[in-house]
């Protein structure tokens, strides 16, 4: 289902919970997007990609808390959890209803209605229960590896994620990404920092309401075959267009938000675009969100920033990667003044100094002093704009090759 929209009849193997059978397509135009791919001119249902997106919509078996979690439930795999929400997700608004059920929308989905908190409690190691466990909850349908759930708060559907050892610094980093994106005005998801039991959890309000869906990078680009001559980013910007988004400038903000964070995981699944639900048209490119693997997040204060840092998804690295952006104008260096007291600030609070001392939060304030510097050489430097509309590379030219500037 589709909101309301009966979209297709599967069967679902209840020992696997993988889509065992594609009985009929009721609505193709509503299909979750990139299970229909263009093939040599005609279009096909892919039951792998059907199959792929189905169980792409369950807990990741590298979740923190994952393996106590299935060992308390008696469960095989995080598949399985999945029928037990009606595949219910806050990303978006396809669902699953029973054979011969009268189930609607309105009745069922977790933007409107409260859902059960038994499987973010056993994830966070806080259920007390034995038995009896409601297991109605979007937290069957998130995603990443890290400690994460879902709560109503304040009539809000926020988002709970924990760090990682030895800093739990990925926390406060979303807070900081948070700040800088807001001073360069770069549209993106607000962040804030809670403490249960003494652990930091970034916490941020869901971006997507009953009446848009998050369309993943990586669901996007399986809407048609790389050709030859695209690169990943070509690729990528041109399904875009082909859609009617202009999608070059979001991505210009995001490539060098990561490189002043440095970012190592900006992966095809947490960047996107939005889409209205009720008329499928594209609305644009999604918020920024998901930066907290950043800034030197796990590596030991006395290694900042001497080796380089693998970055994703365009490149391998920064300074490769910021080639890509097409213009600086936007650029204002001097928005980011002082910056450095904002993130001193986010890491003195009494319980963060436990995680954070003070010379790591120095380093870390100095370093993205010197990455802002190393942009506002370039946007003085080199101005005008590219035309990215060449597929003889990813630009018309790699932007920063004529800026003279050696980059990680």
């Amino acid at each position: 289902m589709h909101k309301n929209i009966a979209v297709a009849d599967i069967d679902i193997d209840e020992t696997l919970g993988g889509i065992s059978k594609i009985r009929g397509i009721i609505s193709e135009e509503h299909l979750p997007v990139g299970v229909v791919r263009m093939q040599r001119q005609n279009e096909t249902i892919d039951r792998f990609a059907f199959n792929q997106w189905w169980t792409g919509r369950s807990i990741p078996a590298s979740r923190m808390g994952l393996s106590d979690l299935l060992d308390t439930l008696g469960i095989a795999s995080s598949n399985l959890l999945l029928t037990k929400c009606l595949g219910l997700s806050l990303s978006d608004h396809y669902w699953i209803r029973p054979y011969e059920s009268n189930m609607l929308w309105e009745d069922v989905n977790f933007f409107d209605n409260d859902f059960s908190e038994d499987i973010g409690d056993l994830l966070f190691g806080t259920n007390g229960k034995n038995s009896g466990f409601d297991l109605c909850s979007p937290d069957n349908t998130s995603d990443g590896n890290l400690k994460k759930r879902w709560k109503i708060i304040d009539g809000k559907r926020c988002l709970l994620k924990s760090g990682s050892n030895p800093y739990s610094q990925q926390t406060f980093n979303e807070v900081i990404a948070s700040k800088i994106m807001e001073r360069l005005g770069i549209d993106h998801v607000p962040y804030s920092i809670t403490w249960i039991n003494d652990e930091p959890y970034s916490v941020c309000e869901d971006f997507v309401t009953k009446d848009t869906e998050l369309i993943s990078a990586w669901r996007v680009l399986q809407l048609r075959t790389k050709a030859n001559h695209e690169s990943e980013y070509l690729h990528y910007v041109n399904i875009c267009r082909e859609l009617g988004i202009d999608i070059v400038s979001s991505l210009d903000k995001m490539i060098v938000l990561d490189y002043i964070i440095a970012n190592e995981d900006r992966h095809f699944n947490n960047f996107g675009l939005l889409r209205d639900a009720n008329t499928l048209e594209w609305i644009g490119a999604a918020p920024i969100f998901d930066s907290g693997t950043s800034l030197w997040y796990d590596r030991l204060t006395s290694r900042i920033p001497i080796n380089g840092v693998n970055c994703k998804p365009f490149k391998k690295t920064h300074g490769e990667q910021l080639k890509l952006v097409s213009s600086l104008e936007w650029f204002e260096a001097s928005k980011l003044d002082g910056i450095e007291d904002e993130i001193l600030e986010v890491f003195s609070d009494d319980k963060a100094a436990q995680y954070i001392d003070t010379e790591r939060a120095k380093t870390i304030a100095a370093e993205v002093r010197n990455r802002i510097e190393a942009v506002e050489s370039m946007a003085m430097s080199h101005t005008q704009s590219y035309d990215i509309s060449s597929t003889e590379g990813d630009v018309e030219e790699d932007v920063a090759e004529s800026y003279g500037m050696k980059m990680e």
